[in-house]
């Protein structure tokens, strides 16, 4: 195995880490799984007159747009999963807060991007924080987002309301505080395409099953009929399609 020059995480762990990712990514789709919540036509074929693609490359297009829709959760689990291996009282428990270290008095939720939340998750979230904080003294609660607008770790000011001990805080900082290295996230930023490489060769993947065209052309090989009979068929005047 080669060696990632992570130093904060053993070339053993983040491999399978990462590998464990990717057996969880979704690579495949068959028209059942397309149409899961019933494709809207219309819709493709506006985006297929105005952006100058054909039908075909439409459904191409939100082939991957499910597909990456499912994965994002996926990456999740990375970002959030990896804090097993930090030791030195570093917890991701299976209910409660993402992420704890109960000998630091800790307590973190992991979000993916600054702006995901709407207001009734970032309340939900900050009284939760506000509950620890009265129940531990020495609690210092943290909303960790790694995409953040900017490195940061302040007080997390919501609606009208901070607290010192209620932080929010970028995932450079947070990789600093838990292991103790200014660079960590950077340096698995730019180690992640090397492991990558390694785990996808290892598992022999790195392409997309896709049924969806074949699927289609069994119903037409009229690509435009099969996708509005996908939607439509049971509505007046499609049996005549």
């Amino acid at each position: 195995m080669r060696d990632y020059q992570l130093g904060f995480i053993s070339n053993e762990n983040i491999f399978n880490h990462v590998k464990e990712t990717v057996e969880l990514y979704r690579n495949h789709i068959n028209l059942k799984e397309f149409n899961k919540n019933i494709i809207d036509p219309i819709k493709l074929t506006f985006d297929s007159k105005v952006y100058g693609k054909s039908l075909e490359e439409i459904i191409e297009s939100e082939c991957i747009r499910q597909i990456d829709k499912t994965n994002t959760n996926h990456i999740g689990y990375f970002h959030q999963n990896l804090f097993k291996y930090a030791g030195n009282g570093w917890e991701v428990p299976t209910t409660g807060f993402d992420i704890i270290n109960p000998q630091l008095h800790i307590f973190a939720e992991l979000k993916n991007k600054h702006n995901t939340m709407n207001s009734r998750a970032a309340d939900s979230v900050y009284r939760h924080m506000q509950d620890k904080i009265l129940h531990d003294d020495q609690a210092v609660c943290m909303l960790v987002e790694v995409i953040a607008s900017k490195s940061r770790n302040e007080k997390w000011l919501y609606d009208g309301l901070s607290h010192e001990k209620i932080r929010r805080v970028s995932i450079d900082k947070f990789y600093s505080i838990v292991f103790g290295d200014d660079d960590a996230f950077f340096k698995l930023c730019r180690a992640l395409p090397d492991v990558l490489d390694d785990v996808i060769a290892e598992l022999q993947r790195g392409s997309i099953e896709n049924s969806v065209y074949e699927e289609l052309h069994q119903l037409s090989p009229d690509t435009f009929k099969s996708l509005y009979l996908l939607a439509f068929k049971t509505y007046d005047g499609f049996q005549n399609f």
